[in-house]
C-alpha cells in the first residue's frame, strides 16, 4: 500500500493537470468518458487530482515527522543521558506540550501564520515532537544502564561520542517504528488543517481541500469527497501497517518468541 501510494506520486505527471477545468463535464458520473473517478463542480478529473494529493500527504508527512522527529530524538536524548535538573524541565516542557489537545494546538499555530503547505508541515511537526521525545527518553534511560556505556564511561569518553556512538543507534529500532506511524498521524492532521481551510489552500490538489469542496454535493456527487477519503484512510492504513511490520521484524523478544515455538 505505502509503494502503491509512492508510485501514484512519482507517476503524478504522467496524469491531467489537477486544476485543468472542463465545465462542460461538471459533475461527471465515475465511468463516464475519460473521467475513471468522476469529476467535481468545476469539471476537474477527480483521479488526477487524488494522485496529485497524494504528493502533497507524502511530502507533508515525511517532512513533518521528521521535524517531529528531530526535536524529539535531541530533547530525549538530552533528557535521558543527563537526567537531573535538565530531564525535569524537559520533561515539564512536554508535559504542557502534551495538555493541549492536539488538533485545537494544530489549528492555533496554523492561524497565526499564513496558510499553506509549508505552514501545515510545521504546525505539525512542532505539536507531535512530545511522544518522540518521552519515547527517546525512556528507551536513553534503560541503555545508560548497559555494560558498553559504562565503560565508555570510564574510558572517559567524551558525551557527544557516547550518545553519537553507543546510545542513538541502540534507540533506531523503536524511532523507525514510530517515525512510521507519525507519517500516517501527519497525513490526518494535514487533511484535518486542509479541510479547515487552514493548510493546503486551493486550487491545490489536497485530500482534505477535496473532501471540503465536495460536501456541498454530497447529495449529488457524493464521489467527490468519498474518494479522497478513502485514498486518506488507506495512505493511514498502509503506514500503520508498515509500522506494525517494522515493529516485529525489529523486536528481538518477538523473534525469539517465534523461534522457541
Amino acid at each position: 500500500m505505502v509503494i502503491g501510494l509512492c508510485l501514484a506520486a512519482a507517476l503524478a505527471p504522467l496524469f491531467a493537470s489537477p486544476t485543468a477545468q472542463n465545465l462542460s463535464a461538471r459533475l461527471s458520473d465515475p465511468g463516464a468518458g475519460s473521467f475513471i473517478l468522476g469529476s467535481d463542480h468545476f469539471g476537474r478529473d477527480l483521479l488526477a487530482r487524488i494522485v496529485w494529493g497524494a504528493r502533497i500527504s507524502l511530502r507533508v508527512g515525511i517532512i513533518a515527522s521528521s521535524i517531529s522527529l528531530v526535536i524529539g530524538v535531541l530533547l530525549g536524548t538530552i533528557a535521558g543521558y543527563f537526567g537531573g535538573k535538565i530531564d525535569s524541565l524537559i520533561m515539564r516542557l512536554t508535559d504542557v506540550m502534551m495538555g493541549f489537545p492536539p488538533l485545537l494546538f494544530l489549528i492555533a499555530i496554523a492561524a497565526a501564520f499564513e496558510p499553506g503547505i509549508n505552514t501545515a508541515m510545521l504546525a505539525i511537526g512542532l505539536v507531535s515532537w512530545p511522544s518522540m521525545a518521552r519515547l527517546t527518553r525512556g528507551q536513553v534511560m534503560t541503555i545508560m544502564s548497559r555494560e558498553y556505556v559504562l565503560a565508555g564511561t570510564a574510558m572517559g569518553y567524551s558525551h557527544i561520542r557516547l550518545m553519537a556512538n553507543h546510545v542513538l543507534p541502540n534507540c533506531i529500532a523503536p524511532l523507525l517504528v514510530a517515525f512510521s506511524l507519525g507519517i500516517s498521524g501527519a497525513i490526518m492532521a494535514e487533511a484535518s488543517l486542509s479541510f479547515l481551510g487552514l493548510g493546503v489552500q486551493a486550487p491545490d490538489a489536497s485530500w482534505g481541500v477535496m473532501i471540503n469542496e465536495g460536501k456541498d454535493f454530497l447529495r449529488v456527487a457524493p464521489w467527490i469527497s468519498i474518494f479522497p477519503g478513502i485514498a486518506i484512510a488507506l495512505a493511514v492504513l498502509g503506514f500503520n501497517l508498515l509500522g506494525e511490520g517494522l515493529r516485529d521484524a525489529l523486536d528481538v523478544k518477538s523473534e525469539l518468541k517465534i523461534k522457541n515455538k
